[in-house]
């Protein structure tokens, strides 16, 4: 499971991923090749609480919001 969640102007790209050794959804980062461009993959918890106000956590509160019935 891959999932693009949001892509900036200046290349970043986060996806909601699965970590390959515990199944566990996360979150990868991939920054630009500027920037190093090394992906990292962060516990969907910790990835909220570390600025959920910019773009790329809006976007995956949108995607979970989604997947709520009314």
């Amino acid at each position: 499971m891959t999932r693009i969640l949001y892509e900036s102007a200046n290349g970043d790209v986060w996806r909601l991923v699965r970590d390959p050794q515990s199944g566990v959804a996360m979150v990868e980062h991939k920054p630009n090749a500027s920037s190093g461009g090394r992906a990292s993959l962060i516990e969907i918890g910790k990835f909220l609480r570390a600025g959920a106000n910019g773009p790329e956590h809006q976007a995956l509160l949108q995607l979970i919001g989604t997947q709520v019935n009314d």
